[in-house]
C-alpha cells in the first residue's frame, strides 16, 4: 500500500510548488506503478498473493486502517524506523498510530 499526500496549493516542497494538480497526480501514479510492479513480481516469484493499493489522504495511519478493513485483512505488516527522542516526537510514528487505533493485529518489522 502506498499513501500519497493530497495536492496542496501551498506546500513546503519545491516539487509541490511548481507542479499542477494534474502533474502531481500523474507523478504519484507513475511512482506507484513502478513500485507496485516490483512488489507484485517479487510476490509472484515467492508464490504469495498480492494486491497493491494506493490512495491519497492527509493521515497515512487512517488510510492504512481503512484499507485493511475494506480488504478484510487478517493483519497489518509495517516497518518501524526506530527513531528515538526528539526525532520521534517531532516526526510522529505512523506505525504507533496504527497500533493505537486498529483492532487488527499489527506485525512491526524493524
Amino acid at each position: 500500500m502506498h499513501v500519497s499526500a493530497p495536492f496542496h496549493v501551498l506546500a513546503g516542497t519545491l516539487a509541490a510548488l511548481t507542479a499542477t494538480r494534474e502533474e502531481w497526480e500523474q507523478d504519484a501514479a507513475a511512482f506507484n506503478q513502478k513500485v507496485f510492479e516490483r512488489v507484485a513480481a517479487m510476490a509472484r516469484d515467492l508464490g504469495v498473493a498480492c494486491t497493491c493499493v494506493s490512495c491519497t489522504g492527509e493521515h497515512v495511519w487512517q488510510q492504512i486502517i481503512q484499507a485493511a478493513e475494506a480488504n478484510g485483512c487478517d493483519a497489518i505488516c509495517m516497518a518501524s524506523h526506530g527513531r528515538r527522542g526528539f526525532a520521534a516526537v517531532m516526526l510522529g510514528s505512523e506505525t504507533a498510530k496504527v497500533l493505537t487505533h486498529t483492532k487488527i493485529p499489527v506485525v512491526v518489522l524493524r
